[in-house]
């Protein structure tokens, strides 16, 4: 063999070893941010998790089209972390917390697994549910706080990752004001998931998001107003009451 045919042979087992090494670097890494999606997200390869959806409450009983737009955010989620959806309306959802991953969509008004979960999982969050128009229609109560709607211009959405135990579960929240802000949340999380995850780890979370000028930018505008999780999880204390001697 030539000094030039030992040079070519060597330089292709070079350049053979350095894609091998450059394909099993990258399939490491790919590998390592799948898991850690999954971790973030309660969705292990080929498992289950629920979609849970709200029905329009000023409408027919249809799905509003903005939630239609989040659970197609969501699936996109769901698809990439190698696991399966099951959609389920908000009123024959019946499985327990922690279970299987769930996505929960939609305000207290059109969506009682909602209701549920903020009574059950985030006390500390007061949502008007009354139909009478007026300022303080749809808005929320976080601690001392609240937020009221402006339709179009300015309104809220709470984001949450809920667990009740450390192996079980997690329960996401979309708690919106209007149904376009259900849609923003789900994007958001779809965009921000990894700054999440490193952020808060595996741990529950509740995020108070603000979707500016939806009539003009729709859901993609989002700013973070708070971290609301404490609040949220701290019971609402029990109105005070005054005694009075015995008459």
């Amino acid at each position: 063999m030539t000094d030039d045919v030992r040079n070519i042979v060597l330089g292709v087992i070079a350049a053979g070893i350095s894609a091998a090494l450059g394909w099993l670097t990258r399939t490491y890494l790919w590998r390592r941010k799948l898991r850690r999606k999954q971790a973030f997200f309660g969705l292990p390869g080929n498992s289950e998790c629920l979609l849970v959806v709200n029905r329009d409450a000023g409408g027919d009983g249809s799905v509003h089209r903005h939630d239609v737009f989040a659970l197609l955010e969501l699936s996109a989620l769901i698809k990439d972390c190698e696991a399966h959806a099951q959609i389920l309306s908000h009123d024959i959802a019946q499985q327990g917390i922690g279970e299987r991953t769930e996505f929960c969509v939609g305000g207290p008004v059109s969506n009682r697994r909602m209701a549920a979960h903020l009574h059950s999982l985030l006390p500390g969050v007061r949502i008007n549910t009354e139909p009478e128009p007026g300022p303080d229609r749809g808005a929320f109560q976080i601690g001392s706080e609240r937020y009221r709607v402006e339709k179009g211009v300015s309104e809220y959405v709470l984001l949450a990752r809920l667990t009740t135990s450390q192996d079980a579960r997690p329960v996401f929240l979309f708690c919106g004001q209007q149904a376009i802000t259900n849609q923003a949340a789900t994007r958001y999380l779809a965009r921000n998931h990894e700054r999440l995850a490193r952020k808060h780890g595996n741990n529950t979370f509740c995020l108070l998001l603000k979707v500016v000028n939806s009539q003009a930018y729709g859901p993609d505008v989002v700013e973070l107003v708070a971290d609301v999780t404490r609040a949220a999880q701290a019971p609402v204390p029990a109105p005070r009451t005054s005694h009075r001697a015995g008459a």
